[in-house]
């Protein structure tokens, strides 16, 4: 299992935390063995991948604890994992953080959109009112266990009601004891710099990185210097790997054969040395009838 107290531990120390977006236990580990020192489990990501569909609020409680508890079963990183609106009311949010907690969540990100909530950086977001969402994070503070495992606020007001009411929500959030804050979609430098200059003294501030997205692109050590504590690029995984698959399938439906993409893809030994299987195969070993 991961330990969500190493993330915890890491934001107190100099330089900005760089997390891909993973939705699957081998993005994981491929993401681990590239020598990233967290993870994060992107519920747009998961919506993509298992369910090839849009992030449009169809991903499910179920569904995302699932994914969790197979990463962390496989990989040693923290994970911050994207817990949507938390799937419901304060109630539900009570059940999503103690789930998550006890698949291994070091960080749990919960959101001030309503139902049906989307991708943050597609249009036409709603959101729940100021109290109901301090409400629904005082709720996931008093579910953990363990205050090591990390809580954190995004607000997508930016969006819906304008840069000076998302600030008032971020501070609103930050009062309620929350770890760590994200306000989504900042679409200016300038924004990216007003939203640091009011928090990023008090508390680690996330940047989200959308290929295509509302925020402009940046690297991590910009945004490290900007004043961002964490940087994700949440979806770029997915977007890869569906570039690349896009590419595999018209090979081989064009040449019927993949000995013109031998190059651009591991072989099944190779495959098995990035999984383990020569290890997982000696572990068994040991158990075996004498």
């Amino acid at each position: 299992m991961t330990e969500p107290n190493t993330l915890g531990q890491r934001l107190t120390q100099p330089g900005i935390v760089l997390a891909p977006g993973v939705f699957d236990a081998l993005s994981a580990l491929l993401a681990e063995q590239a020598g990233f020192e967290a993870l994060y489990l992107s519920g747009a990501s998961i919506a993509y991948t298992r369910l090839g569909r849009s992030d449009v609020g169809l991903t499910t409680y179920p569904e995302v604890a699932d994914t969790l508890a197979r990463i962390t079963e496989r990989v040693r990183l923290p994970v911050i994992v994207d817990a949507d609106t938390g799937f419901g009311n304060a109630l539900n949010v009570m059940r999503t953080v103690r789930g998550f907690e006890r698949a291994g969540a070091a960080m749990i990100q919960l959101e001030d959109q309503a139902f049906p909530k989307r991708c943050g950086h597609l249009d036409g977001k709603t959101l729940v009112p100021l109290a109901e969402m301090a409400g629904k994070l005082r709720a996931a503070l008093d579910a953990r266990h363990d205050a090591a495992t990390l809580i954190l606020a995004r607000t997508d007001a930016l969006a819906v009601e304008g840069q000076d009411a998302a600030f008032e929500r971020a501070q609103a959030y930050l009062e309620c004891g929350v770890d760590a804050l994200f306000i989504e979609a900042l679409r200016t430098p300038e924004q990216m710099d007003a939203a640091c200059q009011r928090f990023a003294q008090r508390v680690p501030l996330l940047a989200n990185m959308v290929e295509g997205g509302k925020t402009p692109l940046q690297s991590a050590p910009q945004l490290q210097q900007r004043g961002f504590r964490i940087a994700i690029f949440p979806g770029g995984t997915a977007r890869a790997a569906a570039h690349a698959l896009q590419g595999y399938f018209a090979n081989l439906r064009a040449q019927q054969t993949t000995s013109g993409w031998k190059d651009r893809m591991l072989d099944f030994d190779g495959l098995n040395e990035v999984i383990g299987t020569a290890e997982l195969l000696a572990a068994g070993k040991r158990y075996e009838a004498r």
